[in-house]
């Protein structure tokens, strides 16, 4: 079975990224286009990103996954650190985060370094979930086989029968991806997007630069 999407094509004609418009640091820059599409609701899930890592074999996994707090330190994501991808990190660090937000023809890829955040970040953050997603971390040895859906189900409602208390696994928790580099696109008509690029030279200062798209 085959498709061609040879004629799958449209216009972009949005925005444009303008050098002498735009902030020295990048983050504020991601902000901006962050609150205009979380104050126009425009995205059903503005802060659902792309996470890809390579693993020990130098295969790379990307997988979508929820943004939960970004700042100048950088940007925190949870998981299960047994997860496929909690392992890929923790043997190497180098991960790419992307965004793509189709209502504003915006992305922004981001390369950089991830660590893992404080125990007490992350309890703090579990302990703030709804219960029925605290149950799901606790019960999900993720990415292991399991022999169905009911299995896990199962699980799930044993412990809330059980009326224990959901304590947050030692296994799951925050990773802070520290970043190094940002790419902003912007698409533009007859695909002549913008690129600009801001690399960190510093603690402080960052190199920007624009790419031919």
């Amino acid at each position: 079975m085959s498709k061609d999407l040879s004629n799958y094509r449209k216009s972009y004609i949005k925005g444009e990224l303008n050098e002498s418009d735009l902030p020295k640091n990048p983050i504020t820059l991601f902000s901006d286009f962050f609150n205009i599409i979380e104050n126009n609701k425009s995205e059903r899930e503005p802060n659902a990103m792309s996470v890809s890592t390579v693993d020990i074999n130098g295969f790379p996994s990307t997988r979508v996954v929820l943004l939960k707090k970004y700042s100048e330190l950088g940007f925190v994501f949870y998981t299960n650190y047994k997860s496929k991808k909690g392992q890929d990190i923790l043997q190497n660090p180098n991960v790419c985060l992307s965004f793509y937000w189709s209502s504003t023809e915006q992305q922004v890829i981001i390369k950089g370094l991830a660590f893992k955040v404080s125990e007490s970040e992350s309890n703090t953050y579990f302990n703030s979930r709804p219960e029925g997603s605290k149950l799901g971390a606790i019960v999900s040895n993720q990415s292991q086989v399991i022999p169905s859906r009911e299995f896990l189900y199962k699980k799930a409602e044993n412990l809330k029968k059980s009326n224990k208390a959901l304590i947050k696994p030692e296994s799951w928790g925050g990773f802070i991806v520290k970043p190094v580099l940002i790419e902003f696109w912007q698409g533009k008509d007859n695909r002549l997007h913008d690129r600009i690029v801001y690399k960190k030279e510093n603690d402080k200062n960052w190199k920007l630069y624009r790419l031919s798209p």
